[in-house]
């Protein structure tokens, strides 16, 4: 038997999803959950590896449970699990699926949402799950972001914005929509793609505030990722900003 389980988690207090010895992370929790509720070790695989301090609402797991485990139905899992999760990571819902099923590989869209907060003061309520940045942004920000946006939509190579040092090979992605949004004091950055590279989505962040602080003009845009060199793009924005929002399969 295999669940999809879809689970929430804030990332303020987890060194990223993959398990670490000695570390805190969210895989390691749901290890030790997962071998509570069923008696014995678990596989449990994510669809994504998050990094410290990144938080997900809609963050998809398999769970296959050891040979002879108690057969919970899907529907009953997330209750099942409560007692045994902490406070910052939860179940919200579970179904079976085929053996054949992989988080991972069979993912259709992801969207992620990076949320920056422009005062010059913090907000303690939104400590841990915003980007606090203290430069008060010209009036036609909103607007250059926007215009910055619309040129990752697409099938591009993005080589200009992944961390250095990563070793992936492919690095072209499709971005199917994109969205800058504003309440108040909070500017979202809305991407959704079939997949990202390592650090992408903060890459594309930085480098959307980098064009509202006119650092660089919106039409920089094409020739950054033609370039496929990192120095081109705008700063790595903070992990505490952004959050998984999003799986379809």
């Amino acid at each position: 038997m295999k669940y999809l389980v879809r689970i929430a988690y804030l990332g303020e207090k987890f060194y990223g999803f993959q398990y670490q010895p000695g570390r805190r992370t969210v895989q390691g929790e749901l290890n030790r959950v997962c071998e509570q509720i069923f008696g014995g070790v678990c596989r449990v695989t994510g669809c994504s590896r998050t990094d410290r301090g990144v938080s997900a609402r809609d963050f998809c797991i398999s769970i296959e449970p050891p040979e002879g485990a108690p057969r919970i139905p899907a529907r009953k899992l997330p209750l099942a699990a409560l007692p045994f999760l902490p406070r910052d990571l939860v179940f919200v819902s579970a179904r079976i699926v085929p053996e054949s099923f992989h988080p991972r590989y069979d993912v259709k869209t992801k969207e992620y949402r990076y949320v920056i907060r422009c005062s010059p003061t913090p907000d303690p309520f939104l400590a841990g799950q915003v980007w606090e940045y203290p430069v008060t942004l010209p009036k036609n920000a909103l607007p250059r972001m926007r215009e910055a946006a619309a040129h990752f939509l697409g099938k591009h190579d993005f080589a200009a914005f992944m961390a250095q040092g990563s070793d992936v090979k492919d690095t072209t992605r499709t971005v199917f929509c994109m969205k800058v949004l504003k309440k108040g004091k909070l500017i979202t950055v809305s991407i959704t793609g079939d997949g990202f590279l390592y650090n992408m989505v903060r890459i594309i962040a930085g480098t959307l505030l980098d064009v509202g602080s006119g650092k660089l003009e919106p039409d920089d845009i094409p020739s950054i990722i033609a370039s496929k060199e990192r120095k081109r793009a705008g700063v790595t924005a903070p992990p505490e900003g952004l959050c998984l929002w999003k799986v379809s399969y």
